[in-house]
């Protein structure tokens, strides 16, 4: 059983209350958009950090975080990619991967738009954490966290952090 912390759209913006939140969690992802290498160090060293670079990141933060991140947590395969759409409307630069080969996790980032939501053609859960960071239109700034259990989705919850 692993509990994971998920946002997005940091745009370089630290705030204590990642931590706060993501304490009772033993992983750590980000969607991209994380803005700074601060940012993502400062994640890495409280919890371990799967991240994906987003189309903000620079240099370093592209040699560091791939475009698209593909690995399993417990029993469920997680596929990562900053710009990737939601179900009935995935972005085209992942949807072939998707229909072809589809994960039982795919989380993305990018529209800064809180979404949850399970795809009944691929048998997916798709989720979009928001934006995390001040920077964009926005209105509210969330997090997700969940627990993977073998092959289950648990005690997915929505966290905001104010405006």
């Amino acid at each position: 059983m692993k509990k994971i912390g998920i946002l997005s759209d940091t745009h370089a913006y630290w705030d204590e209350k990642y931590l706060h939140y993501f304490e009772p969690c033993d992983e750590i992802w980000h969607a991209g958009d994380i803005g700074s290498l601060e940012v993502a160090q400062k994640l890495a060293e409280f919890r371990p950090l799967k991240a994906v670079h987003g189309n903000i990141d620079g240099g370093d933060l592209r040699r560091i975080f791939p475009e698209i991140l593909r690995w399993k947590c417990e029993e469920v395969e997680v596929l990562m990619k900053h710009i990737g759409g939601y179900p009935g409307n995935y972005d085209f630069s992942i949807r072939s991967t998707l229909y072809t080969n589809p994960p039982q996790l795919f989380v993305a980032g990018h529209s800064h738009i809180l979404k949850v939501k399970y795809d009944k053609t691929l048998n997916l859960l798709h989720i979009n954490p928001g934006a995390a960071g001040i920077q964009g239109w926005h209105k509210e700034r969330t997090l997700v966290r969940l627990t993977i259990e073998e092959k289950e989705f648990k005690d997915l919850e929505v966290i905001t952090l104010g405006k």
